[in-house]
């Protein structure tokens, strides 16, 4: 007849098994694009900026997006101040190359400061800072890094600079495209790191930090 069951599949009993595994497969390949999306945007944190008493440029862009984006928000008077971090460029340091960087754009020299670290981690950035912004007694930090690398560097610096709320703002980068991260090889390299990051600050960087802490 017609439309029915090929004499296979009625004379097998799981066959209704089987009909399921099939539905189920074609719902997870037309899902699937959807979950690597959302993965892919969770490393980019969505927060907006606010009023804060400090703006801070994470290292490693100090001619890019991250400096520009520190820049445009003390224009617009969301803090005061734009504290740069960075290691050594060669004879200087990071943070003196990217205020050279900007006043040659035009925006005014006293908005900046740099910050030397010798950090080779956002971990090791995070503990390097966490003395300065103490010091300089700041509640609230709008924390400016790459977008791909704001939601790492937003649970780092949480975990530990305790006591100051930090509201990180993604600069934009060419390199990493959230949405459709699997389709270039740039994208990809990001969103493994940043997660394979995550987990092992998580899983095992902070819980390190806080036995190491323990008293004796």
């Amino acid at each position: 007849m017609p439309g029915s069951a090929s004499p296979v599949l009625r004379r097998w009993p799981y066959r209704w098994l089987f009909i399921v595994a099939i539905a189920l497969a074609v719902l997870a390949l037309a899902a699937w694009r959807p979950i690597l999306a959302g993965l892919g945007e969770f490393l980019v944190s969505p927060q907006t900026p606010q009023p804060a008493d400090l703006i801070l440029v994470l290292g490693g862009d100090f001619y890019g997006a991250r400096v520009i984006e520190g820049a445009n928000l003390a224009v617009e008077s969301y803090a005061p101040l734009v504290l740069i971090s960075g290691t050594m460029y060669g004879a200087r340091p990071e943070g003196v190359a990217a205020i050279q960087f900007l006043t040659a754009r035009g925006y005014p020299r006293r908005l900046f400061q740099s910050f030397l670290q010798d950090a080779s981690s956002t971990i090791g950035e995070a503990l390097a800072l966490r003395g300065e912004l103490a010091r300089r007694g700041v509640k609230r930090v709008l924390l400016v890094t790459s977008a791909y690398h704001s939601r790492r560097a937003s649970i780092v610096f949480r975990l530990f600079c305790p006591g100051i709320r930090f509201i990180t703002i993604g600069a934009p980068d060419e390199h990493y495209h959230p949405r459709v991260w699997w389709e270039d090889p740039s994208s990809r390299r990001l969103f493994f790191s940043e997660w394979t990051k995550i987990f092992g600050t998580v899983l095992f960087e902070y819980p390190k930090y806080l036995i190491e802490r323990l008293p004796g």
